[in-house]
C-alpha cells in the first residue's frame, strides 16, 4: 500500500488504491446524543468533549440528511475534481437511535447521487446486532466504514473521562463486527489525564490486537465549553500536554509497535483556534505536522510496526 513512499500506511492510499481515485468525506450532524449526557448512562458527556470542535459550518441538525450532503457536496465539487463521496456520520453517537429511524436516514444519505457509502462513528456500547446484520447487508452494495470511540485502552482512565464505557467493551464490539464486510476503525486520544508515556505506548500495543482497519489519532486538546476546560483551569498541574516537539517523538515511537497493516488516517486534530485553550502549537496546520513526522520517521529509519510483536491473547 506504500505507493506514497510513507513509512507507514496512509489514508490517502488506502483511498486510492480501493476506489481508483480521490473519494470526499462529507460530514452530517444528525442531532442525536450520547448515553453519558442524556442519563441512560450519565450526565455530562466525556470531560474533552465539545462537538463543535467537528462540525463544518454546513453541518446542522436542523436541515436533512439530503440537505448537509448536498451543501456538502456543492463546497468540495469547486474545489476538488472528487466526483465520489462518503456520507460521514460525524457528531455525537450515530447509531444511538432506534432502528428504524437509523435505517431511514443511512437510506436518505445513500439515495443521494455520487454518495458511494457511509462512514458511522459511535461508541462501542451503542451499537445493538440488529443494526450491525443490517450495515453488514449495505456492505454487499456500499462502501461501509464504522468509527469507534475507543479513546484510551485503559479503564481507570474511560472512567475518569466520564467515558461511561470499558475497553473490554471495546474489545467484545470489535469481535462481533469483524468479518461482517465493512471497514471498522478505532480512535485514539493521545494525552488523557494520568497516563503516563509507558501507558500510551501501550495503547499501540493493546489496539493492535483488536481487528481494525483503521486508526485515528490526535492529541489531547483543551477546548472551550467542555468540562476539561474547568478542570484545566483549576489544576494545570494535573495535564502533561504535548509540545509539538514531544508529539513528533512520542508519535514516532509509537508508530513503530503499531501492527504494520492497520492504516493510519490521522494523527491529529485540529481544534477551531476560536475554541482552543491549549495547546496552541503556533497555527500549524495539519499536513504540516504530518511532513514533520514524515522527516523524523526518515531521520530515524524507523516505520510503522519496525518494533511490532504479536502478542497471543492468554
Amino acid at each position: 500500500m506504500k505507493i506514497s513512499g510513507k513509512r507507514y500506511l496512509d489514508y490517502a492510499s488506502f483511498i486510492k488504491l480501493t476506489f481508483g481515485e480521490r473519494v470526499q468525506k462529507i460530514s452530517l450532524d444528525i442531532g442525536f446524543s450520547c448515553p453519558n449526557r442524556d442519563g441512560s448512562k450519565g450526565y455530562g458527556g466525556c470531560t474533552y468533549c465539545n462537538n463543535d470542535t467537528f462540525n463544518p459550518d454546513y453541518c446542522e441538525p436542523t436541515k436533512s440528511v439530503k440537505q448537509q450532503l448536498e451543501e456538502g457536496i456543492s463546497r468540495f465539487s469547486t474545489k476538488y475534481k472528487t466526483q465520489q463521496y462518503l456520507a460521514y456520520f460525524q457528531a455525537y453517537t450515530n447509531t444511538y437511535s432506534d432502528f428504524e429511524s437509523l435505517k431511514k436516514m443511512y437510506e436518505e444519505a445513500l439515495s443521494v447521487p455520487n454518495v458511494i457509502g457511509l462512514v458511522i462513528g459511535t461508541r462501542p456500547d451503542c451499537i445493538s446486532d440488529e443494526v450491525i446484520d443490517y450495515l453488514s447487508f449495505l456492505s454487499k452494495t456500499y462502501f461501509i466504514s464504522l468509527e469507534f470511540g475507543v479513546e484510551s485502552t485503559s479503564n481507570k482512565t474511560l472512567e475518569k473521562v466520564n467515558r461511561c464505557h470499558s475497553y473490554d467493551d471495546s474489545i467484545a464490539t470489535f469481535n462481533k463486527c469483524k468479518n461482517r464486510g465493512f471497514h471498522l476503525g478505532a480512535h485514539l486520544i493521545i494525552g488523557l489525564p494520568g497516563e503516563t508515556k509507558e501507558n500510551l505506548l501501550n495503547h499501540a500495543i493493546e489496539i493492535s490486537k483488536l481487528p481494525i482497519d483503521t486508526l485515528k489519532l490526535h492529541h489531547l486538546q483543551i477546548v472551550k465549553q467542555s468540562i476539561m476546560a474547568s478542570q484545566y483551569k483549576r489544576n494545570p498541574e494535573d495535564f502533561n500536554l504535548f509540545t509539538q516537539e514531544s508529539y513528533i517523538a512520542f508519535i514516532t515511537k509509537f508508530v513503530t509497535l503499531l501492527r504494520p497493516d492497520i492504516v493510519i488516517e490521522r494523527f491529529i486534530s485540529q481544534a477551531p483556534i476560536d475554541l482552543l485553550i491549549a495547546p496552541k502549537w503556533n497555527g500549524l496546520k495539519n499536513f504540516e505536522m504530518v511532513a514533520k513526522i514524515d522527516k523524523q520517521l526518515e531521520l530515524e529509519n524507523i516505520w510503522q510496526g519496525k518494533n511490532y510483536t504479536s502478542y497471543l491473547k492468554n
